[in-house]
């Protein structure tokens, strides 16, 4: 997977926006001003950062090498993903989306509904 489908992947979901926060080779993703994913453009390192159920996590690690604790985030709840590994774009995409939920998910009712809202009255 090359960073310009993860990007793209990020932005066609709801209510996400991108920004540089921490430097200038860190594109992190947000839902609602909460962060569901980091992409590296460092040509060097070619990888994101999801956040994950932590059960998952550990199987995830388990069977790619690919994938391993977050770097510098919390090594329970998130996990690197290298994109040129032997991890599969499709199995990427489905972390994504699997980041995502979570986020969504960590939001009260009320605000979910309102989320929900604004997408059916675009």
């Amino acid at each position: 997977m090359n960073v310009e489908d993860f990007r793209e992947y990020c932005l066609q979901k709801q209510h996400v926006e991108e920004s540089f926060p921490f430097d200038e080779t860190t594109l992190v993703f947000k839902l609602n001003n909460k962060i569901f994913a980091l992409l590296s453009l460092n040509d060097l390192k070619n990888s994101c950062n999801l956040k994950c159920d932590p059960e998952k996590a550990l199987e995830l690690r388990a069977s790619y090498q690919g994938i391993v604790p977050g770097y510098h985030m919390n090594k329970k709840h998130w996990n690197t993903v290298s994109l040129n590994s032997d991890v599969a774009d499709q199995l990427i995409y489905d972390l994504i989306d699997h980041s995502y939920g979570l986020i969504f998910k960590s939001f009260s009712k009320k605000v979910q509904k309102e989320l929900l809202d604004e997408c059916t009255n675009r």
